[in-house]
């Protein structure tokens, strides 16, 4: 008889799918294993029919569990919830009315109004915001209408407003910052770049030793909007003049924002000031034109009163009003005036020979002409638009409204 160690592999693979189709499913005992007893077999049966019964109907949904399943619990549970709801909102008063007399939290004076950043407002200008709280717990002191209280003094741009427990009250302010100087009537303010106006003694602004244009054409009736954007068009311009970094700003000494989308700066000039008009933009560019050219059309004109700079390569001169001015530019010839595009036809002076009673027929003529032209022509300036060229080296002038 002969042994082998190892079996065939066909022989090896037979049994290996012989065990595995024998072997019991995991987590169950085969009922046909050898050795088991028959009532043993019998029990894992009935067992069996339980399960697949179990699994046959739906399992019945728990509910929450802080959700009593009775009629009472429910009743029990919300009376709890209002007796610790009572409870708390009684903590609550007492504790409110426990503050209210507590002479440690009441604020006795006005020491205890503390501020911080104060330079032009006063602690006698601040105080009367807090009149009514002399005497009031801390904790009942409104502190956001206090802030916007204090932020209606024209001085104060923003406020913070804070408790210090037990008694005081901390307020913090940013002032504003004056931009230019107003001229409302004889009345010299200040103002900053909201439009806010504001006042300070004339002593308070030598001490400062302010630089700024007096700006007129601002008035305190305006809504604040519109002093608002009347101050943006000055803001423009000075920024607009100082981004070469040549302070071209410290030159303008005034400006009127009437009209907001023309800023007429009075220009100083040797002799007489001339107005001029720089629109609402490119005002850099057109204050490097009018300095280019202002020599030659004061020796030119030497009754220069206005230059209107708004029109793209022109400019509008304008007399004086007066005998003076009428008598230098009684040569112009004004057959050759020709008005620019959408530019209404200007007027001559009013200044022309009286008609003398002894007078000739031609020289009555003359007068009555002349008077007729007065009638006819109300305005006292002769405006000459110069066409300039590209570089604007060497304009072209034109008299308006001929003699």
């Amino acid at each position: 008889m002969l042994w082998e160690d190892e079996p065939p592999a066909p022989l090896r693979a037979r049994r290996m799918q012989s065990a595995t189709a024998e072997a019991p499913l995991p987590g169950r005992m085969r009922r046909s294993s050898p050795g088991m007893p028959l009532d043993m077999e019998a029990d894992m049966e009935d067992l069996d029919h339980e399960e697949r019964g179990r699994s046959s109907y739906p399992s019945t949904p728990q509910g929450r569990w802080w959700r009593p399943a009775s009629r009472t619990g429910r009743i029990f549970l919300a009376l709890s919830a209002l007796t610790v709801l009572g409870s708390l909102t009684t903590c609550a008063l007492l504790l409110r009315s426990l503050l209210e007399r507590d002479a440690r939290f009441r604020i006795d004076g006005a020491a205890q109004i503390q501020a911080a950043g104060l330079t032009e407002v006063t602690r006698a200008d601040m105080l009367p915001v807090f009149g009514e709280d002399i005497g009031r717990n801390i904790f009942f002191v409104p502190l956001d209408l206090r802030r916007k209280q204090l932020e209606q003094i024209p001085w104060i741009e923003h406020a913070t407003v804070m408790r210090l427990l037990p008694d005081r009250i901390q307020v913090s302010v940013v002032e504003r910052k004056p931009v230019a100087f107003t001229r409302i009537g004889n009345q010299i303010g200040l103002v900053d770049a909201d439009g806010v106006l504001l006042t300070m003694a004339p002593a308070a602004m030598a001490r400062h030793h302010y630089s700024f244009p007096v700006i007129t054409g601002i008035d305190r009736g305006d809504p604040a909007p519109s002093r608002k954007a009347r101050m943006a068009v000055y803001l423009r311009m000075m920024g607009d003049l100082d981004s070469t970094g040549q302070h071209y700003s410290e030159q303008i000494p005034e400006i009127d924002l009437t009209d907001p989308e023309d800023a007429r700066v009075l220009m100083p000039e040797q002799g007489a000031d001339i107005l001029a008009h720089f629109g609402e933009d490119r005002f850099l560019e057109r204050y490097l034109r009018y300095k280019a050219h202002i020599a030659e059309w004061r020796q030119q004109y030497p009754h220069l009163a206005a230059v209107d700079l708004r029109y793209e390569q022109q400019v509008v001169l304008q007399m004086a009003s007066g005998k003076e001015a009428a008598d230098d530019s009684a040569g112009a010839d004004a057959s050759d005036a020709k008005p620019a595009a959408g530019e209404p036809a200007a007027s001559a002076p009013d200044a022309g020979p009286k008609a003398d009673a002894k007078s000739s027929p031609r020289a009555k003529h003359k007068a009555a002409a002349e008077k007729k032209r007065r009638v006819e022509s109300p305005r006292a300036a002769l405006d000459l638009r110069l066409r300039l060229a590209d570089s604007l080296a060497q304009p072209a002038s034109a008299a308006d409204g001929g003699a």
